[in-house]
C-alpha cells in the first residue's frame, strides 16, 4: 500500500528546492500552486519518514539479538523490539488512512444553515443556540463566521439561519453535522416542570466560488424589497434586501442581513452559487435527492441524528452510538472530541470497504 510513497518523497523534495528558487517569487500564482502542493504533502512525508526510521531501527534492533549478549542486554533489546514493532503498526494505521481519498471539498469554507423544526418557539430557541454553538466552534478553529441571512422569532429564536465560515479545514471539520438535531429539555414557558422534545435540522454546504460555478446573468431574476426589522429606528426605509430565482432551477434565494444592496447581493449570489454546486455533485453522484434534503430530512421529532438531552447532561450521536456528557460544553462549542469520532467512523467504514 506504501509503494508510492516514495514518489511522493522525491516530488515532496523537488517542491522544497522550488520554493528555495528566488525567482519563484516572481510568479506569485505559482509560488502559492508550489507552496500548497508543499504544505499538503508534509504531513505525510513525514510519518512516511518516521516510519522508515523506525523500520531500520528494528532491523539494527533484530540484528542485535541474533548476536551473543549478555542477559540483561537481551531482556533490553527485546523490550525495544516489543516496543518498536507497536510502534510500526500504529504508523502504518495512520499512514493508510492518510492515503485514503480526500474529498475534494475538504478545504472549502462552508455555508451552515440552521432552521427550527417541529417544537414551535422551543424549537426556534433551540435553532438559535445550535447556531451560537457552531459560531464559538468557529471562534475556537480560528475561523470567520458570518450570518448570511436570517428570520427571527423576536424573543431569541431562528426560524432560519444561514452562516459562512471561512477558515482552513472548515468543511472538513463540520460536513458530519447535518442531519436533524433533536433537543429534549424543559422548556422555559413549561410550568409543570414536564421535558418536551423538539427539532431543528442543520444542513452544511461546501462553499462553491465562481470557478465552481458560473452563471448565466439571463438566468436569474433578481428582486428587491425592504428588510425586515424590530421597529422603530431599525426599520429599513431603502429596498436593500435581495432575493434571486434562478430560473432553470427554480433555486430561490434570499439575503437581507448587510447594510447596502450590493452586500446582500453578493451574498446570495455566493448562496446560490453553493446550491447549484450541490446540485451539480449530487447529480454526478446520481442520488435521487438533494443532498441537503437527504442531510436534514423533515425536521420531525421521529428524525434523528444527535439529541441533546438537558436532564441526563448527554449528547447522543446516533450514527455511531456514541454518548457524551459533557452538554453544556458542547452547546458552548467544544465539538473537537464529538467530530474527531465521526470522523474517525467515516476513515474505518473506508478502510473497511477497501478491505483492510
Amino acid at each position: 500500500m506504501f509503494e508510492n510513497l516514495a514518489e511522493v518523497e522525491d516530488r515532496f523534495d523537488e517542491l522544497e528546492q522550488k520554493l528555495s528558487d528566488p525567482e519563484l517569487m516572481n510568479n506569485i500564482k505559482e509560488y502559492r500552486e508550489v507552496a500548497k502542493a508543499h504544505s499538503d504533502m508534509s504531513r505525510i512525508v513525514a510519518k512516511w519518514r518516521e516510519y522508515k526510521t523506525a523500520r531500520e531501527q528494528l532491523k539494527e534492533t533484530e540484528a542485535l539479538l541474533s548476536a551473543k549478549l549478555d542477559p540483561d542486554m537481551q531482556n533490553l533489546a527485546q523490550m525495544e523490539l516489543e516496543s518498536l514493532k507497536e510502534l510500526i503498526t500504529t504508523q502504518e494505521d495512520e499512514l493508510r488512512i492518510m492515503l485514503l481519498p480526500s474529498d475534494p471539498n475538504d478545504d472549502k469554507d462552508v455555508i451552515l444553515e440552521v432552521r427550527a423544526g417541529t417544537g414551535g418557539e422551543e424549537a426556534a430557541l433551540f435553532a438559535a443556540e445550535l447556531l451560537r454553538m457552531y459560531i464559538r466552534y468557529a471562534e475556537r478553529m480560528h475561523w470567520q463566521t458570518d450570518i448570511m441571512n436570517s428570520v427571527d422569532t423576536g424573543i431569541g429564536g431562528y426560524r432560519e439561519a444561514v452562516i459562512s465560515i471561512k477558515g482552513k479545514g472548515a468543511y472538513s471539520r463540520l460536513k458530519f453535522e447535518g442531519g436533524v438535531h433533536r433537543v429534549q429539555r424543559v422548556p422555559a414557558t413549561e410550568s409543570s416542570g414536564r421535558v418536551h422534545t423538539s427539532a431543528a435540522t442543520v444542513s452544511v454546504l461546501p462553499e462553491a466560488d465562481e470557478i465552481d460555478v458560473q452563471i448565466n446573468n439571463d438566468d436569474i431574476h433578481i428582486d428587491t424589497y425592504r428588510s425586515a426589522g424590530a421597529g422603530g429606528q431599525n426599520v429599513q426605509k431603502n429596498e436593500t434586501a435581495i432575493r434571486i430565482v434562478h430560473k432553470p432551477s427554480g433555486i430561490t434565494v434570499t439575503c437581507q442581513d448587510e447594510r447596502s444592496q450590493l452586500q446582500n447581493k453578493l451574498r446570495a449570489m455566493t448562496m446560490l452559487r453553493t446550491l447549484l454546486y450541490e446540485r451539480e455533485v449530487v447529480s454526478k453522484r446520481n442520488e435521487v435527492d438533494a443532498v441537503k434534503r437527504s442531510m436534514v430530512g423533515s425536521g420531525d421529532r421521529s428524525e434523528k441524528s444527535r439529541t441533546y438531552n438537558y436532564p441526563q447532561n448527554r449528547v447522543t450521536d446516533h450514527r455511531i452510538n456514541l454518548d457524551i456528557y459533557n452538554l453544556p460544553g458542547i452547546m458552548d462549542g467544544d465539538l473537537d472530541d464529538l467530530i474527531n469520532h465521526l470522523i474517525a467512523f467515516d476513515q474505518a467504514e473506508i478502510l473497511k470497504g477497501q478491505g483492510q
